[in-house]
């Protein structure tokens, strides 16, 4: 089975080092970017399977260059920053970008990350049965089974766990769920997701204080795990 491949784009030497170092040592194949438009360049030559991001490079702001790769790159894209504000994490979410980390950051965790974004990359495109853990989502049958037991949802829980399944592993801000659920006119309405997701977690999860399926990211939105 071939590498996959990750392409960094990152002004900082130290870092790029540092990722470079452990990617390899983790059977990735490295390629490395030092601007903004190196990257564009590079990932339009050579489509990576995953791209690690900074915000901060030297010739275009971060938010612009994940702009710019969203036109045409639909393979994961990774934020590596030391912004750490929800306005940064949000604006990236939306634009985008497939996670979000603040530097510094756990190489424990980064890994992690990466390995859901390129699970989700490969996956079928046209799956019909997501199953995670203890979950069965069956997407045309509109039904739910936890544990092989079913679980009775609302047409709005159903198609909120169903976004959340399909994006599992991934940060969808209040805003993006509010739109895909009700629509344009409803994101800023996050009192709906509150309810909802009290509801959901209370069906799905063994101890909804201490969810493990619906993870809070606070003032961003929730993962799904």
């Amino acid at each position: 089975m071939s590498k996959a491949e990750i392409l960094i784009i990152d002004d900082e030497p130290q870092i790029r080092k540092l990722l470079e170092i452990t990617l390899e040592s983790h059977e990735y194949k490295v390629w490395l970017a030092t601007t903004g438009r190196e990257g564009i360049v590079m990932a339009a030559n050579h489509p990576p399977e995953l791209i690690l991001l900074d915000i901060g490079l030297p010739d275009m702001n971060g938010h612009e260059v994940l702009q710019d790769l969203r036109k045409w790159y639909n393979k994961a894209i990774i934020i590596l920053s030391v912004l750490d504000g929800e306005e940064d994490i949000v604006r990236a979410l939306d634009n985008g970008a497939t996670d979000y980390l603040t530097k510094p950051f756990r190489t424990a965790e980064l890994l992690a990350r990466i390995r859901s974004a390129i699970r989700r990359n490969q996956q079928e495109p046209l799956a019909t049965i997501i199953t995670i853990g203890d979950l069965a989502i069956d997407l045309p049958g509109r039904t739910v089974r936890l544990n092989g037991e079913t679980v009775k949802l609302t047409s709005t829980e159903f198609n909120m766990l169903a976004l959340m399944a399909k994006n599992e592993g991934r940060v969808l801000t209040h805003q993006f769920i509010l739109k895909e659920i009700w629509g344009v006119g409803y994101q800023s309405e996050t009192q709906y997701l509150r309810v909802f997701v009290a509801s959901l977690r209370k069906k799905i999860e063994q101890n909804p204080n201490q969810p493990t399926h619906i993870i809070t990211e606070s003032g961003v939105g929730y993962r799904f795990m």
